[in-house]
């Protein structure tokens, strides 16, 4: 079986708002042909942190909206998202901690590394995370701008 990697195409199916182009229709095919079993398609977790910035920021769908068709993309068959377990807990707390989707990638990857002190600015959305403390960067004398 042939191995591809793939990345979001804006219009696909299940993963983004209806578009029907030609682009649209060769992804479509593609996918029937991983659903047949005849390729294998590949992507990573920094593929699918694109295709939330492009559901967020491009079609300006809502948190729930965006969980659903990564959970389409998790569970497309023929296509195989590495390290998928982490991204699925990602989007997960993505919308239950309302979060970004980087601070929620962030978090998750903390509580596997064991690690339970963040050193970062963004006291509001990592101070979510139970289990993880906030340390505010400082320098003796430092006043922040």
């Amino acid at each position: 079986m042939q191995k591809l990697l793939t990345q979001p195409y804006k219009g696909t199916r299940d993963f983004l708002p209806d578009e029907m182009s030609v682009r649209t229709q060769l992804f479509e095919a593609l996918l029937q042909r991983a659903e047949q079993g005849e390729v294998l398609l590949l992507t990573n977790a920094l593929v699918m942190a694109e295709l939330v910035w492009i559901l967020e920021s491009f079609y300006k769908l809502p948190k729930t909206e965006v969980e659903e068709k990564v959970l389409a993309v998790l569970n497309t068959p023929g296509l195989e998202v590495v390290d998928g377990e982490l991204v699925l807990q990602v989007v997960v707390w993505y919308v239950e901690k309302n979060v970004d989707f980087m601070d929620a990638d962030n978090a998750t990857w903390m509580s596997r590394q064991g690690l339970q002190t963040a050193c970062t600015f963004d006291q509001k959305h990592v101070a979510r995370f139970e289990g993880i403390t906030v340390v505010v960067p400082s320098v003796a004398g430092a006043q922040e701008e």
